[in-house]
């Protein structure tokens, strides 16, 4: 078989097919159809995917979630003018896979995948990660602290996530930060939630949330401070503690992100959310996921297209810390 023709190598990171040359629609099946990890030598940054959607307590359809942002991610290009980064340039990126759990056991999952993501790691590789729904922050956190130590969470969400329990069980996609809160894995005077809204359980949630170390940044806040504004909050709370971002597509407006588990009205735009991600640049980036694409919901590609860019915007940030003449 004829090899296909990538953009870099030759000394430089080896990248994507070279879509004037393959067009976008063939190729290989990989997120922007980069090299598998088992193609380069070393890599930078490693993006799999895990299809999991055990814990969600709608609407299921996360497990899919890996292979839909892979196919979304085919029409993404090489540069980023927003930032003059060439984020496959300046970085190995590379396709590692999806890593396959039970979707019968909760708990023997969540040790696989924190072994998966151990193994995955030991290199010195950064993890960008798609899943699958919320649960799977839990283990990459655990992953995150052994690496890091505690480490700042920016979570983008429409729900806060630190729940105790969903019928008696302590590990559901609405509980991953509490759990992590409660393990000592997140620095709990610099994280925060973006985004969040909606019906809460009850009126203690705020309460409890903020004893679990998490600042809310409300969408509404959107309309009074602007990305700008919202942007600048954030980065005083995340002051220069390592960051983890965690990403739940349904922080998006369902009009931009229909393709979700548990959809709430009143959300960010696909540019507010973008735009928040590239305000990050200089921040010190340790790991990233985005979770909760449920296709099934989908139509016409809109929530694949929007987590594509998303994961693209993450890679950005990494690639800037390489110190490639990011715009602040």
């Amino acid at each position: 078989m004829r090899e296909l023709p990538r953009t870099g190598g030759e000394g430089t990171p080896l990248g994507p097919v070279d879509a004037t040359l393959v067009p976008r629609y063939g190729g290989p099946a990989t997120f922007a159809r980069l090299p598998r990890v088992d193609e380069v030598e070393h890599a930078d940054v490693k993006l799999v995917g895990v299809p999991f959607d055990t814990g969600v307590s709608y609407r299921p359809g996360a497990r899919f979630g890996p292979a839909h942002v892979r196919a979304a991610s085919r029409l993404l290009r090489p540069y980023h003018p927003g930032l003059d980064v060439e984020p496959f340039g300046a970085q190995q990126v590379a396709d590692a896979g999806d890593l396959g759990v039970n979707p019968f056991d909760i708990e023997e999952a969540i040790a696989a995948i924190e072994a998966g993501m151990r193994e995955l790691t030991e290199d010195g590789a950064t993890l960008l990660t798609i899943g699958g729904d919320h649960t799977i922050a839990l283990p990459l956190l655990r992953v995150m602290h052994e690496r890091h130590g505690p480490v700042a969470v920016l979570h983008f969400d429409a729900h806060l996530d630190t729940w105790d329990t969903y019928f008696g069980a302590p590990y559901t996609h609405g509980t991953p930060f509490r759990r992590a809160s409660e393990e000592g894995l997140i620095d709990r005077t610099a994280s925060c939630h973006v985004g969040v809204r909606g019906p809460l359980y009850h009126r203690d949630d705020l309460r409890q949330d903020a004893e679990l170390g998490f600042l809310p940044v409300h969408a509404d806040a959107f309309e009074d401070l602007g990305v700008a504004g919202v942007v600048a909050v954030v980065r005083e709370r995340l002051g220069d503690a390592p960051v983890y971002v965690s990403i739940d597509i349904d922080v998006l407006d369902p009009a931009h992100a229909p393709g979700t588990g548990t959809p709430e009205a009143g959300g960010l735009t696909s540019r507010e959310l973008l735009g928040v991600l590239r305000g990050l640049v200089g921040l010190r980036l340790v790991g990233a996921d985005l979770v909760e694409v449920a296709p099934a919901y989908d139509h016409a590609e809109v929530t694949g297209i929007a987590a594509a860019h998303v994961v693209f915007e993450l890679l950005a940030l990494l690639a800037c810390q390489h110190g490639t003449g990011c715009r602040p």
